[in-house]
């Protein structure tokens, strides 16, 4: 018996501090990424992955949030 593939959307943002001094702030990137995590509504996060990039100012960190919505079940 075969069976057909489920399919579902992830959808995702990413987001950075700002370029400049404090760009290297990880509780900055935190705070950034739970505020329009909230903003979203109610949304189930799958994965969130933080990088980041060597500049002058040290390292620049940003965020992507991958997350599914309640009315893609």
């Amino acid at each position: 018996m075969t069976s057909s593939p489920q399919h579902w959307t992830v959808h995702h943002f990413s987001q950075a501090n700002p370029r400049g001094p404090g760009c290297d702030s990880a509780p900055a990137l935190l705070r950034r990424l739970a505020d329009t995590i909230e903003a979203l509504g109610p949304v189930e996060v799958q994965h969130i992955v933080i990088e980041s990039e060597m500049t002058e100012h040290g390292q620049w960190r940003s965020g992507t949030v991958y997350y599914h919505l309640p009315e893609n079940d």
